[in-house]
């Protein structure tokens, strides 16, 4: 007969944090499985010890054919960015959470966290978080030694997210429990325990930007008007790549950055990877990335080159192709995912005509916006209109049922 798995969340107190009731079905267990800290809390414990080591796919193969009693211990709340999610959508679980660090940080804190946004740099990336957490009142961060509390303060301060104080509750709920408030700056060279949450909180206000930042607000190179699409075309063009907050974004030919800023400031969970050709833009558009508080993925080179290096888009944006579209046009069409978008903005007819043949040999519907915008401006005590240089804006997307 299948037995059903239990797991038991646990605190940093070991078995004094757990139930009776919990205890019992511990001790009652053929099998218990857990990491090396979580074990060390039952050296009395007669049966079967499984350390989890590395992944977890093992493990989950072993659940599945499991005919034993057993508990698998996990810390604080399984379900909390825990490995309760993942077992439970594969095994049949019974889950027994107990307070989340995180829960208990905040208690410390003397803070409600109903209103706090939760992030983790547990075992993932640091990269992206700028764009995630800008302008929140109250942050949670879970840790780990290699984005400790002072890799989390050096990288906000690369992006001057001084409105933050931070709160880093250390050992919480264990004998060794200490909790204080920084700086960021103090954070950068204090040492803290490996086990720790790290809790933002906004202490003064910090200029925030919408959705169409203007134009003057990119640092950019000058001749004539500006290399930078514009603010109008901008909008219509991120638009019209319907993004979600997770979308996986390519720019291509970024320039100063600015649709990828706008792009990674809407898919605040998802990817932006961008590639610009020019030296100079390339250093406009990492200085752009700090002001306006984005991480996201730029390369050097010509496209095609580094393509390869990104993840599938689900939206791309393609800007300048300084020749090569056939080849461009190959490799995204092919990896863009199912349902995903292209939005190309062209000058000239000649590129309008050449980017519709390309989409059409593909197996791609398009539209067309002709943009003709024209800004007032004042002339002397009276206004007249500055006509910007007229845009088709291309927007393809692969036909219904067509996989190629």
């Amino acid at each position: 007969m299948e037995q059903t798995i239990k797991v038991i969340g646990i605190g940093e107190e070991g078995q004094e944090s757990l139930l009776p009731i919990y205890e019992q079905w511990i001790h009652e267990s053929d099998v218990l499985i857990g990491g090396k800290r979580q074990l060390s809390f039952f050296p009395e414990f007669k049966g079967e010890k499984v350390m989890i080591k590395g992944g977890l796919l093992s493990l989950v193969e072993r659940l599945q054919n499991e005919t034993k009693k057993v508990v698998v211990l996990a810390s604080g709340d399984p379900m909390f960015y825990g490995i309760g999610n993942y077992l439970s959508s594969k095994v049949n679980l019974e889950i027994y959470p107990y307070l989340s660090s995180v829960q208990l940080a905040f208690a410390k804190m003397g803070e409600s966290w109903q209103d706090a946004y939760f992030t983790s740099v547990h075992g993932r990336s640091i990269q992206g978080l700028a764009q995630r957490i800008d302008g929140l009142e109250k942050v949670a961060i879970l840790t780990d030694q290699e984005n400790s509390p002072n890799r989390i303060a050096e990288y906000l301060l690369t992006y001057g997210m001084i409105e933050y104080r931070a709160f880093v509750a250390e050992n919480i709920g264990g004998k060794n429990e200490r909790c204080r408030w920084f700086e960021l700056g103090e954070m950068v060279d204090e040492e803290f325990s490996s086990l720790n949450v790290v809790l933002l909180k906004k202490q003064r206000p910090h200029p925030t930007w919408s959705f169409g930042i203007e134009d003057e607000e990119f640092a950019q190179r000058k001749p004539d008007k500006g290399l930078i699409t514009k603010k109008e075309i901008r909008t219509l063009s991120v638009s019209n790549l319907q993004l979600k907050k997770d979308s996986i974004v390519w720019d291509i030919g970024t320039c100063t950055g600015s649709i990828a800023i706008e792009a990674a400031r809407i898919a605040k969970e998802g990817e932006v990877f961008a590639i610009e050709k020019n030296e100079a833009d390339l250093e406009n558009c990492k200085q752009n990335m700090l002001k306006f508080r984005t991480d996201f993925t730029v390369v050097g080179g010509k496209a095609p080159d580094g393509l390869k290096e990104f993840k599938d888009p689900d939206a791309i944006f393609i800007g300048g192709t300084a020749g090569g579209m056939e080849t461009i046009l190959d490799i995204c069409c092919a990896r863009l995912k199912e349902e995903g978008r292209i939005v190309l903005n062209a000058v000239t007819i000649e590129n309008l005509a050449q980017a519709l043949q390309a989409f059409k040999e593909r197996n791609f519907e398009t539209t067309i916006t002709l943009v003709q915008i024209s800004r007032s401006k004042p002339i002397l005590n009276l206004t007249r209109f500055d006509a910007l240089n007229p845009i088709y804006i291309i927007t393809a997307k692969r036909k219904k049922g067509d996989l190629k």
